[in-house]
């Protein structure tokens, strides 16, 4: 048999795989957070006719002569270059701007993806669309741990968060000063316990000779004051100094307090450092977890597991976590996805390439087999 015939048989098996990478490529090109694939080829052994010599005295050298034994699939390397960004507006949606990969728990498996389309499930798990939850670290208080263990990143439908005592309050308009001895002008306002109870701050200012006097009562305690020094009560600090007496004036009002009741989860942000922020009922913002981001060193020695997913191999190197926007891995951006990176004028020019790759090794077939045709017509 022709050593043609194995060369050309080698030629075909490899063409066929490098169109099986494009087209993969070309099928994939709307498919989020894709990353492009290309082939590689290289020869196989050579066999040697003749081997090399040094040359001697009355002679000289002479170099090997090898005869080729066809080409074959050295690898697939993977194009981990950034992909165009889509908006999308949708909360949960998240696209990583430079290194790194979302780290997802699937089945107990740490797997590292580019595609951050995300959405919550029915127990508040932030998920993958193939059901593998995102990693990250849970607020305690409102204070995101820098380190530890990885966590379900987890937003309750129902999440509430607790108030805040009420300490301070402002007072601030003006009360007339050509007001009649013995009037009286009275302020509410609502104001808050420890555990978030709601209580009633009243201010009761009264006209005197020498001006304006103020007592206050709040819980069941009671105090009095005047503008000039202010006024505690209850715990709460009263500040009168935003307080004017202009005559033919009146519109003093609290303007103002710190304090605030139990709040329900309203809406949430994602922050570019991957800090998931809830805005509650009662105007608090907290900090309720951190989607962590996962390195390697060689990101092209990652093993794909469909559900544009990876692994790391023996060649990967393990992964590190760290924060985005930290340690050389990408900010995050939310409400975008990342598209897949696919060239499809490349991928066309492929195409041709392997097809035009594959004709000419069929050529050297059909050619092996007219010369071993010609070789057996000699005898007839």
């Amino acid at each position: 048999m022709l050593r043609s015939m194995n060369s050309g048989i080698s030629g075909l098996r490899s063409h066929q795989t490098m169109l099986d990478v494009t087209g993969n490529n070309i099928s994939n090109v709307n498919t989020t957070g894709y990353k492009g694939q290309s082939t590689q080829f290289q020869d196989t052994l050579s066999q040697i006719t003749q081997g090399a010599a040094a040359g001697g005295a009355g002679a000289g050298g002479q170099n090997p002569a090898q005869i080729g034994l066809g080409v074959q699939v050295a690898g697939t390397s993977t194009n981990f270059t950034q992909g165009a960004s889509q908006r999308t507006d949708v909360a949960t949606d998240m696209m990583i701007s430079g290194d790194g990969f979302f780290v997802l728990n699937k089945g107990g498996e740490q797997i590292l993806t580019r595609a951050g389309s995300f959405s919550f499930d029915s127990q508040g798990r932030l998920t993958s669309p193939d059901g593998g939850i995102v990693q990250g670290r849970m607020g305690v208080d409102g204070e995101v741990p820098a380190g530890g263990a990885l966590q379900d990143i987890t937003l309750p439908p129902n999440m509430t968060v607790g108030g805040t005592a009420t300490t301070a309050a402002e007072v601030e308009g003006n009360l007339p000063s050509d007001a009649e001895a013995g009037e009286t002008r009275t302020l509410d306002r609502e104001v808050f316990t420890e555990d978030g109870t709601s209580e009633n701050l009243t201010l009761t200012f009264t006209r005197t000779a020498g001006g304006w006097d103020v007592a206050g009562s709040v819980g069941g305690a009671t105090a009095a004051g005047s503008l000039d020094g202010g006024l505690s009560v209850g715990g709460i600090d009263v500040d009168l100094t935003g307080v004017t007496t202009y005559a033919g004036v009146d519109s003093v009002s609290i303007a103002s307090q710190n304090g605030s009741g139990a709040g329900v989860l309203q809406s949430y942000t994602m922050g570019p450092d991957g800090t998931l922020t809830g805005q509650f009922s009662n105007g608090a913002s907290v900090d309720i977890a951190q989607v962590v981001l996962g390195q390697v060193d060689n990101p092209e020695g990652l093993e794909k597991v469909g559900s544009s997913g990876y692994t790391v191999t023996a060649n990967s190197g393990g992964i590190n976590f760290v924060q985005p926007g930290a340690g050389g891995a990408g900010s995050l951006v939310g409400g975008a996805l990342e598209m897949s990176n696919v060239d499809l004028s490349q991928e066309f020019t492929n195409l041709i390439v392997a097809q035009r790759g594959f004709q000419a090794n069929a050529r050297i077939i059909t050619t092996s087999d007219e010369v071993l045709q010609e070789l057996a017509n000699i005898k007839r």
